[in-house]
């Protein structure tokens, strides 16, 4: 994972240069709350959890992404469908070490598909847009 403080995001490709780049389907872009990494870090009695270990594609703050679910929502320039919850894998085990699975079950964020080109900067407001 690179932290960038700008992403290109397309239908079709969805996040320009990622490794899953023109995988379609409902998990483009990976979402989490920052506010779930303080839980998490205690979960696993540990000071911080880093953004980057837990390999999501978007970090924001102040909105609760759970309640989003089936909505669209903008972000700087790009339109999204939050398509569903992303649950956390085997890897948070290794990425966090014994118990990082559980630490993340109803802490993973939401996965999202891109309905319209553009690009997402570091501290662009994410919005709800009327369906």
């Amino acid at each position: 994972m690179q932290v960038v403080g700008e992403i290109q995001l397309d239908p079709v490709a969805g996040i320009i240069g990622d490794r899953y780049q023109g995988r379609s389907g409902k998990r483009q872009v990976t979402l989490l709350q920052a506010e779930y990494l303080p839980v998490i870090a205690s979960c696993l009695q540990i000071a911080e959890v880093c953004p980057t270990s837990l390999r999501r594609n978007v970090l924001v703050r102040g909105i609760n992404l759970l309640a989003l679910k089936k909505q669209q929502v903008r972000i700087g320039d790009v339109s999204l469908e939050i398509t569903g919850e992303c649950h956390p894998c085997s890897y948070m085990e290794e990425a966090l070490g014994p118990g990082g699975y559980n630490a993340m079950r109803g802490h993973g964020g939401m996965t999202a598909r891109v309905l319209s080109s553009g690009s997402i900067r570091i501290g662009d407001t994410l919005r709800l847009e009327a369906n």
